[in-house]
């Protein structure tokens, strides 16, 4: 069955960090952009971060742009989020996701494979 897993996600102070993981497990990753998308309920899915298959190219979302650091070791079939400086509006959940097309479209429809997601709550 192929799927991806995302872990990482939890509780934590503002200012605080968390580092989200997505693993990929009946497929192998390396042909594949990811990209990080969270949705708060009641609103569209947002685009967060997209890293090539190479792991050469990326991009974020003005919102987490010198915040947060997409990247990816293929030999471990993980793409991970880095995300510092967290604000309370950063609460929702996180989804990764992969596509044969690495683009800053942050389209859903062209995403193949979705996690189930993992929630990230910040607060104190």
């Amino acid at each position: 069955q192929l799927q991806l897993v995302e872990s990482g996600g939890g509780l934590v102070q503002p200012g605080g960090s968390l580092r989200l993981s997505c693993a990929a497990s009946g497929f192998t990753l390396d042909s594949y952009a990811i990209g990080w998308f969270r949705q708060a309920p009641g609103k569209w899915r947002e685009g967060v971060s997209i890293i090539s298959s190479s792991g050469g190219s990326t991009n974020y979302a003005d919102s987490v742009k010198g915040r947060f650091t997409i990247s990816r070791d293929n030999a471990k079939n993980t793409v991970y989020l880095q995300m510092n400086s967290l604000k309370p509006e950063d609460t929702t959940v996180y989804y990764c996701a992969a596509t044969q097309y690495y683009n800053n479209a942050y389209r859903p429809d062209w995403y193949d494979y979705w996690g189930q997601g993992t929630q990230v709550t910040v607060s104190s």
